[in-house]
Protein backbone atom coordinates (compact mmCIF):
# COMPACT_ATOMS: atom_id res chain seq x y z
CA UNK A 1 0.00 0.00 0.00
CA UNK A 2 2.82 2.40 0.87
CA UNK A 3 4.57 1.66 -2.42
CA UNK A 4 1.39 2.28 -4.39
CA UNK A 5 0.81 5.55 -2.55
CA UNK A 6 4.37 6.65 -3.21
CA UNK A 7 4.10 5.82 -6.94
CA UNK A 8 0.89 7.84 -7.22
CA UNK A 9 2.50 10.81 -5.49
CA UNK A 10 5.53 10.79 -7.81
CA UNK A 11 3.46 10.64 -11.00
CA UNK A 12 1.33 13.59 -9.89
CA UNK A 13 4.33 15.92 -9.66
CA UNK A 14 5.26 16.77 -13.23
CA UNK A 15 8.38 18.60 -14.41
CA UNK A 16 7.95 22.21 -15.51
CA UNK A 17 9.95 24.69 -17.55
CA UNK A 18 10.48 28.22 -16.25
CA UNK A 19 11.48 31.24 -18.27
CA UNK A 20 13.09 34.30 -16.78
CA UNK A 21 11.47 37.08 -18.80
CA UNK A 22 13.89 39.65 -17.47
CA UNK A 23 16.89 37.59 -18.61
CA UNK A 24 16.73 38.63 -22.27
CA UNK A 25 16.75 42.34 -21.51
CA UNK A 26 19.30 41.87 -18.79
CA UNK A 27 21.58 39.79 -21.00
CA UNK A 28 21.30 42.25 -23.89
CA UNK A 29 21.95 45.12 -21.52
CA UNK A 30 25.07 43.41 -20.23
CA UNK A 31 26.32 42.79 -23.77
CA UNK A 32 25.73 46.45 -24.54
CA UNK A 33 27.71 47.45 -21.46
CA UNK A 34 30.61 45.24 -22.56
CA UNK A 35 30.57 47.00 -25.93
CA UNK A 36 30.51 50.46 -24.36
CA UNK A 37 33.31 49.57 -21.97
CA UNK A 38 35.40 47.95 -24.70
CA UNK A 39 35.63 44.66 -22.83
CA UNK A 40 36.23 41.22 -24.43
CA UNK A 41 36.08 42.58 -27.98
CA UNK A 42 37.84 40.22 -30.38
CA UNK A 43 37.43 41.75 -33.83
CA UNK A 44 37.59 45.20 -35.40
CA UNK A 45 35.28 46.06 -38.30
CA UNK A 46 36.60 48.81 -40.55
CA UNK A 47 34.12 50.83 -42.60
CA UNK A 48 35.27 53.78 -44.70
CA UNK A 49 38.38 54.07 -42.55
CA UNK A 50 36.48 54.08 -39.25
CA UNK A 51 37.19 51.28 -36.79
CA UNK A 52 34.46 49.54 -34.80
CA UNK A 53 35.71 47.06 -32.13
CA UNK A 54 33.09 44.31 -31.67
CA UNK A 55 32.42 40.77 -30.48
CA UNK A 56 32.34 37.98 -33.06
CA UNK A 57 29.82 36.03 -31.01
CA UNK A 58 27.37 38.95 -30.81
CA UNK A 59 27.71 39.78 -34.51
CA UNK A 60 27.24 36.13 -35.49
CA UNK A 61 24.15 35.78 -33.31
CA UNK A 62 22.56 38.91 -34.81
CA UNK A 63 23.38 38.53 -38.50
CA UNK A 64 23.58 35.54 -40.89
CA UNK A 65 26.07 37.62 -42.88
CA UNK A 66 28.50 37.76 -39.95
CA UNK A 67 27.74 34.20 -38.90
CA UNK A 68 28.83 32.96 -42.32
CA UNK A 69 31.88 35.18 -42.20
CA UNK A 70 33.14 34.09 -38.76
CA UNK A 71 32.17 30.40 -38.75
CA UNK A 72 33.51 29.41 -42.16
CA UNK A 73 36.91 29.00 -43.75
CA UNK A 74 36.80 32.58 -45.03
CA UNK A 75 39.96 34.61 -44.41
CA UNK A 76 37.91 37.08 -42.33
CA UNK A 77 37.25 34.35 -39.74
CA UNK A 78 40.93 34.53 -38.76
CA UNK A 79 41.58 38.24 -39.19
CA UNK A 80 41.71 40.65 -36.27
CA UNK A 81 40.56 43.50 -38.51
CA UNK A 82 37.90 42.99 -41.18
CA UNK A 83 37.29 45.65 -43.83
CA UNK A 84 33.63 45.88 -44.91
CA UNK A 85 32.78 47.25 -48.34
CA UNK A 86 29.54 48.80 -49.57
CA UNK A 87 28.58 50.36 -46.24
CA UNK A 88 28.37 53.93 -44.97
CA UNK A 89 30.33 54.33 -41.71
CA UNK A 90 27.77 56.68 -40.16
CA UNK A 91 24.87 54.35 -40.72
CA UNK A 92 26.86 51.24 -39.87
CA UNK A 93 27.21 52.78 -36.43
CA UNK A 94 23.39 52.91 -36.27
CA UNK A 95 23.25 49.24 -37.24
CA UNK A 96 25.74 48.29 -34.53
CA UNK A 97 23.66 50.20 -32.00
CA UNK A 98 20.68 48.06 -32.98
CA UNK A 99 22.69 44.84 -32.76
CA UNK A 100 23.86 45.63 -29.23
CA UNK A 101 20.68 47.25 -27.89
CA UNK A 102 17.73 46.03 -29.96
CA UNK A 103 16.72 49.67 -30.50
CA UNK A 104 16.44 51.20 -33.97
CA UNK A 105 16.07 54.92 -34.66
CA UNK A 106 14.55 55.63 -38.10
CA UNK A 107 13.89 58.91 -39.89
CA UNK A 108 13.25 59.90 -43.50
CA UNK A 109 16.78 61.22 -43.97
CA UNK A 110 18.40 57.91 -43.02
CA UNK A 111 15.83 55.21 -43.77
CA UNK A 112 17.27 54.41 -47.21
CA UNK A 113 20.93 53.89 -46.16
CA UNK A 114 19.71 51.94 -43.12
CA UNK A 115 17.71 49.65 -45.39
CA UNK A 116 20.69 49.18 -47.71
CA UNK A 117 22.96 48.26 -44.80
CA UNK A 118 20.37 45.89 -43.33
CA UNK A 119 19.87 44.28 -46.73
CA UNK A 120 23.58 43.57 -47.05
CA UNK A 121 23.91 42.30 -43.48
CA UNK A 122 20.67 40.28 -43.67
CA UNK A 123 19.03 41.93 -40.69
CA UNK A 124 15.37 41.10 -41.31
CA UNK A 125 13.90 43.20 -38.52
CA UNK A 126 15.71 46.33 -39.67
CA UNK A 127 14.70 45.73 -43.29
CA UNK A 128 11.05 45.15 -42.41
CA UNK A 129 10.95 48.17 -40.11
CA UNK A 130 12.50 50.46 -42.72
CA UNK A 131 10.17 49.15 -45.43
CA UNK A 132 7.08 49.78 -43.30
CA UNK A 133 8.36 53.21 -42.28
CA UNK A 134 8.86 54.23 -45.92
CA UNK A 135 5.43 52.98 -47.01
CA UNK A 136 3.68 54.83 -44.19
CA UNK A 137 5.58 58.11 -44.56
CA UNK A 138 5.48 58.90 -48.27
CA UNK A 139 5.26 62.65 -48.81
CA UNK A 140 5.02 64.89 -51.83
CA UNK A 141 8.61 66.03 -51.37
CA UNK A 142 10.02 62.49 -51.14
CA UNK A 143 7.70 60.30 -53.24
CA UNK A 144 9.77 60.36 -56.45
CA UNK A 145 13.05 59.59 -54.69
CA UNK A 146 11.44 56.78 -52.66
CA UNK A 147 9.78 55.44 -55.81
CA UNK A 148 13.11 54.93 -57.58
CA UNK A 149 14.68 53.47 -54.42
CA UNK A 150 11.78 51.06 -53.93
CA UNK A 151 12.08 49.92 -57.53
CA UNK A 152 15.76 49.04 -57.10
CA UNK A 153 15.05 46.91 -54.03
CA UNK A 154 11.68 45.53 -55.23
CA UNK A 155 9.70 47.04 -52.34
CA UNK A 156 6.25 46.66 -53.85
CA UNK A 157 4.27 48.19 -51.02
CA UNK A 158 6.52 51.27 -51.01
CA UNK A 159 6.25 51.58 -54.81
CA UNK A 160 2.46 51.52 -54.63
CA UNK A 161 2.36 54.19 -51.94
CA UNK A 162 4.74 56.38 -53.94
CA UNK A 163 2.76 56.01 -57.16
CA UNK A 164 -0.43 57.03 -55.40
CA UNK A 165 1.29 60.11 -54.01
CA UNK A 166 2.81 61.02 -57.38
CA UNK A 167 -0.52 60.72 -59.19
CA UNK A 168 -2.37 62.61 -56.46
CA UNK A 169 0.13 65.50 -56.63
CA UNK A 170 1.26 65.14 -60.22
CA UNK A 171 1.33 68.82 -61.20
CA UNK A 172 3.55 69.77 -58.25
CA UNK A 173 5.70 66.64 -58.26
CA UNK A 174 6.29 66.56 -62.01
CA UNK A 175 8.22 69.82 -61.98
CA UNK A 176 10.65 68.76 -59.27
CA UNK A 177 14.34 68.07 -59.79
CA UNK A 178 13.86 64.42 -58.79
CA UNK A 179 11.21 63.92 -61.46
CA UNK A 180 13.56 65.09 -64.21
CA UNK A 181 16.01 62.37 -63.17
CA UNK A 182 13.52 59.53 -63.68
CA UNK A 183 14.37 56.83 -66.19
CA UNK A 184 12.27 56.60 -69.33
CA UNK A 185 10.61 53.42 -68.04
CA UNK A 186 9.59 55.11 -64.81
CA UNK A 187 8.30 58.15 -66.69
CA UNK A 188 6.15 55.97 -68.95
CA UNK A 189 4.78 54.01 -66.00
CA UNK A 190 3.70 57.23 -64.30
CA UNK A 191 2.11 59.08 -67.21
CA UNK A 192 0.25 56.05 -68.54
CA UNK A 193 -1.51 55.35 -65.26
CA UNK A 194 -5.29 55.70 -65.45
CA UNK A 195 -5.63 56.98 -61.88
CA UNK A 196 -3.48 60.04 -62.44
CA UNK A 197 -5.24 63.12 -61.11
CA UNK A 198 -4.60 65.38 -64.09
CA UNK A 199 -7.55 66.45 -66.17
CA UNK A 200 -5.56 68.34 -68.78
CA UNK A 201 -3.47 65.99 -70.90
CA UNK A 202 -1.66 69.06 -72.15
CA UNK A 203 0.00 69.20 -68.73
CA UNK A 204 1.35 65.69 -69.24
CA UNK A 205 2.73 66.72 -72.62
CA UNK A 206 4.43 69.72 -71.05
CA UNK A 207 6.00 67.47 -68.41
CA UNK A 208 7.32 65.11 -71.09
CA UNK A 209 8.82 68.05 -72.99
CA UNK A 210 10.59 69.29 -69.87
CA UNK A 211 11.86 65.77 -69.10
CA UNK A 212 13.32 65.42 -72.60
CA UNK A 213 14.86 68.88 -72.60
CA UNK A 214 16.50 68.23 -69.22
CA UNK A 215 18.97 66.03 -71.10
CA UNK A 216 18.00 66.52 -74.72
CA UNK A 217 20.88 64.72 -76.41
CA UNK A 218 20.42 61.59 -74.31
CA UNK A 219 16.61 61.53 -74.24
CA UNK A 220 15.28 62.83 -77.54
CA UNK A 221 15.43 59.37 -79.11
CA UNK A 222 13.02 58.15 -76.38
CA UNK A 223 10.24 60.49 -77.45
CA UNK A 224 8.57 58.15 -79.98
CA UNK A 225 8.32 55.43 -77.32
CA UNK A 226 6.86 57.86 -74.77
CA UNK A 227 4.21 59.46 -77.00
CA UNK A 228 1.86 56.44 -77.26
CA UNK A 229 1.34 56.66 -73.49
CA UNK A 230 -0.06 60.20 -73.63
CA UNK A 231 -3.84 60.32 -74.06
CA UNK A 232 -3.85 62.59 -77.13
CA UNK A 233 -7.42 61.51 -77.88
CA UNK A 234 -8.55 63.66 -74.94
CA UNK A 235 -7.04 66.82 -76.43
CA UNK A 236 -8.83 69.36 -78.57
CA UNK A 237 -7.90 69.61 -82.23
CA UNK A 238 -6.14 72.91 -81.53
CA UNK A 239 -4.02 71.32 -78.80
CA UNK A 240 -3.08 68.43 -81.09
CA UNK A 241 -2.12 70.83 -83.84
CA UNK A 242 0.04 72.82 -81.44
CA UNK A 243 1.83 69.66 -80.30
CA UNK A 244 2.45 68.54 -83.87
CA UNK A 245 3.95 71.98 -84.49
CA UNK A 246 6.21 71.76 -81.42
CA UNK A 247 9.96 71.85 -82.33
CA UNK A 248 10.59 68.49 -80.63
CA UNK A 249 7.93 66.80 -82.74
CA UNK A 250 8.26 68.84 -85.90
CA UNK A 251 11.96 68.09 -86.09
CA UNK A 252 11.42 64.36 -85.63
CA UNK A 253 9.37 62.64 -88.36
CA UNK A 254 9.08 59.54 -86.19
CA UNK A 255 7.35 61.44 -83.39
CA UNK A 256 4.97 63.17 -85.82
CA UNK A 257 4.04 59.81 -87.32
CA UNK A 258 3.39 58.30 -83.88
CA UNK A 259 0.95 61.09 -82.96
CA UNK A 260 -0.88 60.91 -86.29
CA UNK A 261 -1.19 57.13 -86.01
CA UNK A 262 -2.65 57.51 -82.52
CA UNK A 263 -5.28 59.91 -83.81
CA UNK A 264 -6.11 57.66 -86.79
CA UNK A 265 -6.56 54.71 -84.45
CA UNK A 266 -8.74 56.85 -82.23
CA UNK A 267 -10.90 57.87 -85.18
CA UNK A 268 -11.32 54.27 -86.32
CA UNK A 269 -12.20 53.20 -82.82
CA UNK A 270 -14.86 55.92 -82.54
CA UNK A 271 -16.34 54.81 -85.86
CA UNK A 272 -16.53 51.17 -84.75
CA UNK A 273 -18.19 52.18 -81.51
CA UNK A 274 -20.70 54.26 -83.42
CA UNK A 275 -21.60 51.36 -85.72
CA UNK A 276 -22.18 49.17 -82.68
CA UNK A 277 -24.66 51.70 -81.26
CA UNK A 278 -28.19 51.42 -82.78
CA UNK A 279 -28.81 55.13 -82.34
CA UNK A 280 -25.62 55.97 -84.20
CA UNK A 281 -26.52 53.52 -86.97
CA UNK A 282 -29.86 55.27 -87.42
CA UNK A 283 -28.01 58.49 -88.12
CA UNK A 284 -25.90 56.82 -90.80
CA UNK A 285 -28.91 55.73 -92.88
CA UNK A 286 -31.91 57.83 -93.93
CA UNK A 287 -35.48 56.63 -93.51
CA UNK A 288 -36.18 56.69 -97.24
CA UNK A 289 -33.98 53.71 -97.84
CA UNK A 290 -31.10 55.79 -99.19
CA UNK A 291 -27.80 55.42 -97.44
CA UNK A 292 -26.18 58.62 -96.23
CA UNK A 293 -22.84 56.94 -96.97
Amino acid sequence: MAAAHQELHVSAVRPRSYQDKSYLNGFLGTVGDLQKDGVLQDVVLEVEGRRFPCHRLVLSAASPYFRAMFTSDMAESRQKTVVLQGLDAKFFGEILNYIYSGTLHVSLDKVQPLYQAADLLQLDYVRDTCRSYMAMNVERSTCVDLFTFADVFSLDNVRKSCLKCIHRNFVEVAFSKEFYNLSVDHLIEIISHDDMGVKEVATVWEVVVRWVQHSREDRLHNLPSILPHIHFNLLTSDDRAAILDHPLVKGDPGSSEVIRNIMVQKGNRDLRQGLENPMEMALLFDTGGGSSL
